[in-house]
């Protein structure tokens, strides 16, 4: 049985991907600087866990033998920008001590997402390819070269089979988001179906890249079981669907008819003109056959189905 170390297992990602592994007949060593919820608790064993701490890392990873690593723990854009020392402190030497970690006890596999905040305003905007231009202007874009270059050093260093995604905005019903510059995307949900209004903090033409949950979790999966000698990249596009706030506020009226939207943009405006508005993922599909299953309306009726259920569930 495949052991696998999770880094940021309270996390958006985390919360769907560890019991989509777990089905699948993997051992999960849950970590976070925060337990999960309790009814999470029993696809894992957890253990509490500060990236930050190397000697932790390091102790937890040759405690629990472990054979492959998926570190999601990070700070996200918008909290990034906000507190930019906490995102170096996270992102970057969170980073170094789970490879170092990973060389020195010989673990098998590492898969680490990037993000398409990897990408900055000299990127192409539209179908922004693989391999392009990379000069980010967010801390948290920044420390997203950075795993790239670093987990391909490792790679062509010391033979570590490193492997990224680079997520688009990620829409789940289970997680609220956590402090993204695509977070509009989930949050017109949740105040939509509970006070039928929303003010989003980005223009209504502000069009960028998205995935449903689901799509997420696939393509999470399929690249970490993917067969190492069919990749030639380490770093990998993966798309959804592109669309603006407008659009899935149209979308979403087909649910809730008398929604009100308005549009304040904030300093998230910024961070979203610098991001591609739609993704070539023609790498990804080529090398370990990725493709997604959700358009907008597919994707509107799942968040809206999930979410509607698990509020109503609350009242």
């Amino acid at each position: 049985m495949t052991r696998i170390l999770v880094t940021g297992s309270a996390g958006q990602i985390s919360t769907e991907l560890i019991p989509a592994l777990a089905e699948r007949g993997y051992e999960i060593i849950a970590t976070d600087i925060r337990p999960p919820p309790e009814d999470e608790l029993e696809f894992a064993e957890f253990q509490i866990l500060d990236v930050t701490d190397s000697q932790k890392v390091d102790s937890l990873i040759g405690k629990f033998s472990v054979d492959a690593i998926i570190h999601n723990a990070s700070i996200l854009s918008a909290k990034g920008e906000q507190d930019p020392l906490l995102a170096l402190n996270v992102n970057f030497r969170g980073l170094e001590n789970v490879l170092l970690a990973a060389k020195k006890h010989r673990v098998k596999k590492v898969l680490i997402p990037s993000s398409i905040a990897a990408f900055g305003p000299q990127t192409p905007k539209d179908h922004t390819p693989n391999d392009t231009i990379m000069r980010p202007t967010t801390i948290y874009g920044i420390s997203k070269v950075y795993v790239e270059l670093l987990g391909e050093y490792f790679h062509s260093k010391y033979g570590l089979d490193f492997r990224s995604l680079r997520y688009p905005g990620v829409i789940s019903a289970k997680t609220k988001p956590g402090g993204g510059t695509t977070d509009w995307a989930v949050e017109i949900f949740y105040e939509g179906i509970e006070t039928g209004s929303y003010t989003c903090f980005v223009k209504k033409d502000t069009i960028m890249p998205m995935m449903a949950m689901p799509d997420c979790i696939n393509a999470t999966i399929q690249l970490f079981e993917a067969p190492e000698e069919n990749l030639i990249h380490r770093s990998f596009n993966v798309a959804g669907v592109s669309f603006t706030p407008e659009m899935l506020e149209t979308e979403l009226k087909r649910h809730i008819p008398d929604l009100q939207v308005e549009y304040k943009p904030d300093f998230r405006q910024l961070i979203a003109d610098s991001w591609p508005r739609s993704i070539d993922d023609s790498v990804a599909r080529e090398e370990w056959g990725w493709k997604h299953e959700y358009d907008l309306p597919k994707l509107v009726d799942y968040m809206f189905s999930d979410l509607s259920m698990k509020l109503k569930s609350k009242v």
